[in-house]
């Protein structure tokens, strides 16, 4: 017997034993005066149903069976005592306090089952038969005692049937009661199976459908909210206490009519939608795209119970489309700028070379002079272009490599130098914080990225005066290693910030509009990340994003790495 089923028994069996107590004082006190030879089983009988209640009442906190099992066996045995001792002193044979018995072998069964129940009927059988024969014998006559013990066994006395007659109904009720017990255990315990059984099925229903990434409800076939689990607050902006029995047409009549048609669909005209897409309003009023399917619950007879609607939120999956949307442009742009650039190239050089040597050998002034320069400008313009087209259609494939930053930007600041968009009144400066940094990448692309951030910067100033600084932080937590490119320039509009990666889009006025879409592609192909900082008080800054050499996510981190490094050295500028 488990714990559980042996105190939900000794519940019962408590109250019995409480009423048989009570019983058994009210006859030996009241009825019988409280009778000397029965005082020390009373004592014994009352200690051992406090201790007995005290016992089961520390059951759940101490393990105490043994000594529940020990004060059971007593109790029942002092009983019996008791018992005893009451029909001896009330006419013995023909005492009415015989049915006494039958309440212990009651109770006995709660604790014992059938076996247990039928050796306390034999005990109780036993002490009848005793304190019978007592009752005919003399103490200190032995022929009297044999004479007593004689009748009780002769067939032809009334005795003998008194006494057969009530052991047959002691074990005829310990039977029954133990029966009845082993089987209302039996029950108690396929019960509780069952119930174990339903509640895990119900708790593992719930916490599959609670902790579903997607939005989950089910409507009546009234429209009214039965189930909403907590992807779906989050989606919709609803908790479950406000969505639970309220009409979908109703809660969700302000914010998101659209879903509330589609689930009174199904209800009105069975009508589903196994992949639908609408718009909503979110909790703070903004717009969000959402995937909706729906179907419908039918019972058997095939009437409609209700509507089931699975959906999610399409914000990231929108975001991811438009990214492959800009990639596909991007490749097409390739292919045409690698077709554009064949095409002219040839002939372009041609028609410059062409020129320069004409330009050499005429001496033209005036306007024939200055259409002469024009074309001459005009030509290395287009030359310009048509390297920007070949650079963006052939980045080449990335060797991933050891590659040390620190290095690759202290050689493009000297390149930087001697670049015709550099002028002595700009300032280059390199922050770090450690002299030597390692990431995962091809040096040569990498050093074309921050050159061409960096010529991007250096035209941007108007005035000519200017600064630009590279800023290195190591992250090691994450495994990653943030490269900004900062200048105090114009800076560039936040309306126009998701068009910069964008082919042929410039801000300047003789720009091609190539110059940060190689960048981007150069990031797409080493694998790193790079985004345009919002909110800049002024300037531009660029941060990229590369993967840190060496590192792996059961990589113990140092403990100077534990804390966020604000104020990065500066070794070169």
């Amino acid at each position: 017997m488990n714990s559980s089923e042996r105190i939900k028994r000794l519940g019962w069996f408590l109250p019995l034993k409480l009423a048989s107590y009570i019983i058994l004082m009210s006859v030996v006190v009241v009825w019988m005066g409280f009778p000397q030879y029965l005082q020390a089983q009373i004592v014994a009988y009352s200690f051992l149903t406090l201790a007995f209640t005290i016992a089961l009442s520390l059951e759940k906190k101490i393990k105490l069976q043994n000594a529940l099992t020990l004060l059971i066996a007593l109790q029942i045995l002092v009983e019996i005592s008791i018992e005893s001792g009451v029909i001896y002193a009330t006419g013995n044979v023909n005492s009415s306090f015989s049915a006494l018995y039958i309440l212990t072998i009651v109770s006995a069964a709660l604790a014992y089952r059938l076996v247990g129940t039928l050796l306390v009927a034999s005990t109780v059988s036993a002490a009848y038969a005793f304190i019978i024969w007592l009752g005919l014998s003399s103490g200190t006559d032995s022929e009297i005692s044999v004479q007593a013990l004689k009748t009780i066994f002769s067939a032809q006395d009334s005795v003998f049937y008194s006494i057969f007659l009530h052991i047959l109904i002691f074990y005829l009720v310990a039977f029954i009661s133990g029966y009845l017990a082993e089987r209302l255990s039996s029950s108690d315990l396929k019960l509780e199976n069952a119930s174990r059984e339903l509640r895990r099925a119900k708790l593992e229903t719930d916490e599959i459908l609670t902790h579903l990434n997607s939005g989950l409800l089910t409507v009546d076939s009234r429209g009214e909210i039965i189930y909403f689990n907590k992807a779906a607050e989050h989606i919709l902006g609803y908790t479950e206490e406000q969505a639970q029995g309220m009409l979908c047409s109703e809660i969700f009549g302000d914010r998101m009519p659209a879903l509330a048609a589609c689930l009174m669909d199904g209800i009105n005209s069975r009508i589903v939608y196994p992949r639908k897409e609408l718009t909503i309003l979110g909790r703070y009023r903004n717009e969000l795209p959402l995937g909706l399917s729906t179907s419908i619950l039918s019972d058997e007879s095939g009437r409609l119970r209700g509507i089931i609607g699975i959906f999610t939120e399409l914000t990231e999956a929108k975001q991811l489309e438009a990214k492959v949307r800009s990639a596909d442009r991007l490749a097409a742009v390739g292919e045409l700028s690698a077709s554009i650039a064949h095409e002219i190239r040839n002939p372009l050089a041609s028609i410059s070379g062409s020129v320069q040597v004409l330009r050499s050998e005429l001496e033209l002034t005036g306007d024939n002079g200055r259409l002469m320069d024009l074309i001459v400008k005009e030509s290395d313009r287009l030359t310009n272009i048509l390297t920007d087209f070949l650079v963006y259609s052939r980045i080449s494939r990335p060797v991933f490599n050891k590659v040390e930053l620190c290095h690759i930007i202290t050689d493009v600041i000297e390149l930087l130098r001697h670049d015709d968009s550099y002028n002595d009144k700009i300032t280059i400066g390199l922050k770090s914080d450690e002299v030597a940094i390692y990431v995962v990448g091809d040096e040569g692309l990498i050093k074309q990225l921050i050159m061409n951030l960096a010529i991007n910067a250096c035209q941007a100033f108007e005035s000519g005066n200017g600064e630009i600084i590279f800023s290195i932080f190591k992250d090691e937590q994450a495994g990653k290693v943030n490269l900004f490119v900062s200048d105090d320039g114009p800076g560039i509009a936040d309306d126009v910030h998701s068009k910069v990666f964008e082919p042929f889009f410039s801000t300047k006025k003789d720009g091609t509009g190539l110059g940060l879409s190689i960048v981007h592609r150069i990031v797409t192909a080493i694998k790193a990340t790079i985004r345009l900082l919002p909110d800049v008080s002024k300037g531009t800054t660029f941060q990229i994003g590369f993967s840190l050499y060496g590192w792996s996510p059961q990589k113990t981190l140092p403990t100077e790495y534990s804390q966020e490094k604000t104020s990065p050295t500066l070794f070169s500028s």
